[in-house]
């Protein structure tokens, strides 16, 4: 899907996975260092010592996914204080974010992504227009454990939005609009909202426009804004479900042409999961 997006303009591409959950209470991170020759072996070995955690780790390009048995905010608190260059896409239990520039074949083939088995991704192929070309600034966001957001589309409120979620705690990376979009379900998530009731509540506090894809460990999310000025198509079989921005990403899907297809009505929520 992602490479039949190749002529929207991409100067890059991400893709969140979920699979191979954790047990107990260990925890995948995903890390990326813009150093391509960066010494993650040094990086594990210096947080054992000090932390005398439980720790792997296994290595995809310039990213590595370190599981750990520390929580989740200790860990990237020693991150960010002992290596403030390398930047973390995600945590939880089952979500793996990759990201990289350039264009989504070659960035398919440089992480070896087809060899990965999940129950269910988040993919996105973009020309940056709001924000910097940066692997930090692409997509997909996560801002909390197991939750992935991307967006399509451009909020107007996200700098004083983004102040307020910092007060509550919240931890931003970049300046990126999306980003607050995903702080903003991470912290209505963590006040005790379902994420259908952070959706319902995103339609009142979010200003803009957008299509949202948002992934849980159990599932996905779709919503649009009241107006939905941006493109969005849904596809759905007896064997799988799928979004796109163009029809073109779904028709190449094992079994499309029996798909039923639908566009998906402005401010209604779509959700599936695998229970």
């Amino acid at each position: 899907m992602l490479v039949e997006m190749t002529e929207r303009g991409p100067d890059s591409t991400g893709i969140a996975i979920y699979g191979n959950p954790t047990s107990g209470e260990t925890t995948k991170n995903t890390l990326f260092s813009p150093e391509n020759q960066f010494d993650w072996a040094r990086l594990l070995e210096k947080f054992q010592i000090e932390c005398d955690a439980e720790t792997s780790m296994k290595l995809r390009a310039n990213h590595a996914v370190i599981t750990s048995k520390e929580s989740a905010t200790r860990f990237q608190n020693w991150i960010r204080h002992h290596y403030p260059s390398l930047h973390i896409n995600s945590s939880g239990r089952s979500i793996e974010i990759y990201k990289d520039e350039g264009l989504p074949r070659t960035f398919i083939k440089r992480f070896n992504l087809s060899e990965l088995q999940g129950t269910h991704g988040l993919g996105h192929t973009r020309m940056a227009t709001e924000s910097a070309v940066t692997i930090q600034a692409s997509h997909p966001f996560s801002t909390g454990q197991d939750l992935c957001l991307v967006h399509n589309g451009s909020l107007s409120n996200h700098n004083s939005l983004r102040e307020r979620l910092r007060k509550a705690g919240i931890v931003f990376g970049t300046d990126n609009d999306s980003e607050v979009a995903a702080g903003y379900l991470m912290h209505r998530l963590q006040l005790g909202d379902s994420l259908d009731e952070a959706l319902e509540r995103a339609l009142v506090d979010l200003d803009g426009f957008y299509t949202f894809a948002i992934g849980t460990r159990d599932g996905f999310a779709v919503l649009r804004d009241p107006i939905a000025c941006k493109p969005a198509i849904m596809a759905e079989t007896d064997e799988w479900v799928s979004m796109a921005s163009e029809y073109r990403a779904i028709a190449v899907l094992p079994g499309a042409e029996n798909a039923e297809c639908w566009e998906p009505e402005p401010a209604k929520i779509y959700s599936w999961s695998h229970g």
